[in-house]
């Protein structure tokens, strides 16, 4: 990702942002959540930590982390 691009991402205000949990998500609350960016990027924090700044990737780097998830090669 360019310099552009990343302080594109990063600009994004997540005050108002609606996060959610993975379906899979325990009991016990060790899990990510993701928010939705504009353009299809996506924002990634722990849910433990709401405190702590989020990660931040485009739609494609969002898309080709999930085929690797799901796919195994993660």
């Amino acid at each position: 990702m360019n310099a552009a691009a990343k302080a594109e991402l990063y600009a994004y205000d997540l005050t108002e942002a609606i996060w959610r949990k993975g379906s899979a998500s325990g009991p016990e609350h060790n899990c990510v959540e993701v928010a939705g960016l504009p353009g299809g990027g996506k924002a990634i924090r722990d849910s433990k930590r709401h405190d702590a700044a989020p990660l931040r990737c485009t739609a494609s780097a969002w898309q080709a982390f999930r085929h690797g998830v799901l796919t195994g090669e993660l």
